[in-house]
């Protein structure tokens, strides 16, 4: 069953058996999932007259939150399609020179495909602190708490995608597809440190 079609508790059970997917990757990106939807309904709270003037920007901000909400949930899908697929790689025959040569060449395409939906999560995750820096200036104060909690969970699918990234890319041997993973890696810092940001603004505005 596809991932966005389970149910909480039997996500998390099979997170928990002895399979290969879903894992880390996956839950990276619901992570990110979590983020994006926070921040819809924070947007959805800061409607209404007295927010008139910010209408437009959060329209934009509702429709960009549930289309990467959407996003995110596609490649938690993808990512456990494609560690099935490494898992699979690795038990390919080797008794000859041949079968081994085509089980490396295997191995590899399969890594770089793995890495791909958590280098994608990265992205999705800096996007989703994007948003929040916005709601955290405009957004309705009674919810604000709920942006420091979209801008935690974008932190933690940023730093649990990198991992999931960095673990594939010793055995990439495409050489441009590796460096572009490296480039979907280095955006993470900032991300975690633009998400601690939002919560310390959230928090100071909480205590006065």
């Amino acid at each position: 069953m596809p991932i966005p079609d389970e149910t909480i508790g039997d996500f998390l059970d099979q997170l928990a058996e002895r399979v290969p997917a879903p894992g880390g990757g996956a839950a990276a990106a619901l992570q990110a999932a979590q983020g994006a939807a926070l921040l819809g309904m924070v947007a959805r709270y800061t409607t209404g007259e007295k927010y008139a003037e910010h209408q437009v920007t959060i329209g934009r901000i509702i429709a960009e939150v549930d289309e990467l909400r959407a996003i995110a949930l596609r490649l938690a899908d993808a990512d456990a399609d494609a560690f099935r697929a490494v898992t699979d790689a690795y038990r390919l025959p080797q008794s000859t020179d041949e079968e081994q040569t085509a089980r490396k060449a295997a191995i590899g395409q399969a890594l770089t495909n793995a890495a791909w939906p958590p280098a994608q999560v990265i992205s999705v995750a800096g996007m989703v602190v994007d948003l929040a820096e916005a709601l955290v200036v405009i957004g309705n104060p009674n919810v604000l708490s709920d942006v420091a909690a979209a801008a935690e969970s974008a932190r933690a699918a940023a730093a649990m995608a990198r991992v999931n990234v960095e673990v594939n890319l010793a055995g990439i041997t495409d050489e441009q597809a590796s460096l572009e993973m490296i480039a979907e890696t280095d955006k993470a810092d900032d991300i975690i440190t633009r998400a601690g940001q939002i919560t310390t603004a959230v928090r100071d505005q909480i205590r006065g």
